[in-house]
């Protein structure tokens, strides 16, 4: 079930050959990730309404609440519940039917749970510089951690998220003498493929250029994908590795740093920069630079729990 909405397409009408690119421009008007996860939403939503044999395509109001008052009881999260309520909506508007997520009961309804489930979301811990200095004391010696020193690296200074990481090609890189500039095609904040460029500066004793550079020697990658996966027999693939593996290597390197590694994950090096950054007392607007949030209410978080106590109004009253 698409959550975009689709054109008809009549086979006799003299447009028809070109709905038919319409129809592929307007599914990728959303990122791939985006609807496999309001397919997912949808199908959660048809399989409660079977179960209650009321139609789930048209849906009434009344269901809709029905639905989003079960969620609510079995936990999830206020984010989780008004992203189904976008997939309803969308899977409604892409068969062109009314949309029952616009009635009033149901925006009441979402109210109500959003005030009683709270908002708070709950981000991965950040790896700090410190941090990270314990977890690449942890990298072996060979390919797989030359991979893994810059992945992690280039991930931290750079502010990366996991996509933009696994989608870099070496095309996207320019080495000069401060460092390297890293330009990103397409992310979160640049859905249209605009690109963004980041320059990556040397560090002076964990410097992310030198790894960088030391990977792409070591595994003889001159063109296309920069971070790739190793086989057992120490042989570099072709293809990227895949974001789920990033997370998977910061977990790794936090737990050998004796860090719980179920509070670290992939983002953990963005929101560490960010962080750490702001422990330096870098300006928010050079932070922001780095990180192209769009918006600084998500990045001014990272600074306020990174100046909880640095700026502490309890720690200057004579305690």
């Amino acid at each position: 079930m698409a959550a975009v909405a689709v054109v008809p397409i009549q086979t006799d009408s003299a447009v028809a050959p070109f709905l038919v690119r319409a129809r592929d421009y307007i599914q990728k008007s959303r990122a791939a990730s985006t609807l496999r996860g309001y397919r997912a939403d949808f199908r959660d939503f048809a399989d409660f309404c079977n179960g209650l044999g009321v139609p789930s395509l048209p849906a009434s109001p009344e269901t809709v609440c029905a639905y989003l008052s079960h969620c609510a009881d079995l936990g999830l999260k206020a984010g989780s519940i008004q992203r189904r309520v976008s997939s309803i909506g969308g899977a409604h508007a892409a068969a062109g039917l009314d949309i029952p997520t616009t009635a009033v009961s149901v925006h009441l309804c979402l109210a109500g749970i959003r005030r009683e489930l709270g908002t708070r979301q709950v981000g991965k811990t950040p790896v700090l510089t410190p941090d990270m200095a314990a977890m690449l004391a942890h990298v072996p010696a060979g390919l797989l951690g030359t991979r893994d020193r810059a992945l992690l690296l280039v991930g931290f200074a750079g502010a990366l998220r996991r996509s933009e990481l696994v989608g870099l090609n070496v095309e996207d890189l320019e080495f000069t003498d401060d460092g390297v500039k890293v330009l990103i095609g397409r992310s979160k904040t640049d859905q249209d493929g605009e690109g963004q460029t980041v320059g990556i500066a040397r560090g002076l004793k964990l410097c992310p250029v030198g790894a960088l550079r030391s990977w792409l020697t070591a595994a003889h990658i001159s063109s296309g994908p920069v971070f790739r996966s190793v086989n057992r027999h120490g042989k570099v693939q072709p293809s990227a590795i895949t974001d789920q593996v990033v997370a998977l290597v910061v977990k790794r390197y936090a737990a050998a740093a004796g860090l719980n590694a179920r509070q670290y994950a992939g983002h953990s090096l963005r929101a560490g920069l960010v962080t750490s950054a702001a422990i330096n007392n870098v300006p928010e607007y050079v932070i922001q630079r780095q990180t192209r949030h769009k918006s600084t209410d998500m990045l001014r978080r990272y600074i306020r729990d990174a100046s909880l106590f640095r700026d502490n109004a309890s720690a200057r009253v004579g305690l």
